[in-house]
């Protein structure tokens, strides 16, 4: 299943971005730490390389993800030009109270009265951001929510007299390239439930979790994992917790959907579904160029971590 997802908002605010990306100092691009990568927009990373913006990657959720993989990919952000990259929660307010150094530090000729600090946060739906803003400003100021793309305007947000905050919808791009990529986000959230099929993203969520996370599985829902596929996982969701349609037929759509907020929400443990090393074999086996915004190195480099 390939799974593509872009509105026509998303479209109008892409324009938006390019012309406000030439008046900011730095990016602040949120990304969900689970699948990093996979939540990097290329068009974010087109606009910030051709602006020369340096960029301040917030892998957000990193209490939900796999702590191993998440240093991984810190260790090869912070090999790239003009990025910094660090690990937080951004529902955390000590974590979020680092972000103003952070940036400053990033920018360090900006940041006065006379010269505020012009701050741009971009991502794609879901992964934070309107969390990451109202932290930051201490107040309500963007609206929350569980469903992707609930900004849908951009909106400009003064923090103190020294840094100017520029939120911007978030952004899909309009094609996909590799259908893991669409399942990893379905799977984490960050695509409209109404652009999939539940069953299918979390038979695709159950083999990655089959081959990484298999006792995670078994403590979650008691069933053994060996010699099974994801189907079976899923299947085996519905009987473990009486999951029926009537008539007697399991209701595999429910208990995919369990599987799936499960997964979410961190009730199943801290899960990452993709590493610089997963990253690397993905591309691979595509045997294509590395999409805008991958590392150069992606293709050549067996792993790093």
């Amino acid at each position: 299943m390939s799974i593509q997802w872009f509105p026509g908002h998303m479209n109008a605010a892409r324009k938006k971005a390019a012309e406000a990306m030439e008046k900011v100092d730095m990016v602040i691009e949120v990304l969900d730490a689970r699948v990093p990568q996979a939540s990097c927009n290329p068009m974010i990373e087109q606009l910030r390389v051709f602006r020369q913006r340096p960029c301040l990657k917030i892998l957000n959720k990193s209490d939900l993800a796999d702590p191993v993989a998440t240093q991984a990919w810190l260790d090869r952000y912070n090999r790239q030009k003009d990025v910094h990259a660090v690990a937080l929660s951004c529902k955390k307010p000590s974590d979020v109270t680092k972000i103003p150094a952070l940036a400053l530090k990033i920018a360090p000729h900006r940041g006065t009265a006379l010269k505020p600090l012009r701050i741009m946060i971009m991502g794609i739906p879901n992964v934070g951001k309107s969390t990451l803003m109202n932290a930051l400003l201490k107040k309500r100021v963007a609206k929350v929510g569980d469903e992707p793309a609930v900004t849908k305007m951009q909106q400009r947000l003064y923090l103190g007299n020294n840094m100017v905050l520029i939120d911007t919808p978030g952004m899909l791009w309009p094609k996909i390239e590799h259908p893991t990529d669409g399942l990893m986000l379905a799977a984490s959230h960050a695509i409209g439930s109404n652009a999939l099929i539940e069953e299918e993203v979390a038979t695709f969520l159950a083999d990655v979790l089959l081959t990484r996370y298999a006792a995670l599985l078994s403590a979650r829902y008691g069933f053994p994992t060996e010699g099974i596929d994801g189907v079976s996982v899923v299947e085996g969701v519905a009987m473990r917790r009486g999951f029926r349609l009537k008539g007697g037929d399991l209701d595999l759509e429910k208990a995919a959907h369990t599987l799936l907020q499960d997964y979410r929400s961190g009730a199943l443990g801290r899960v990452s579904l993709e590493t610089p090393d997963s990253r690397i074999a993905l591309l691979a086996s595509y045997k294509s160029e590395p999409r805008l915004g991958e590392p150069q190195d992606a293709m050549i480099e067996s792993g790093d971590d």
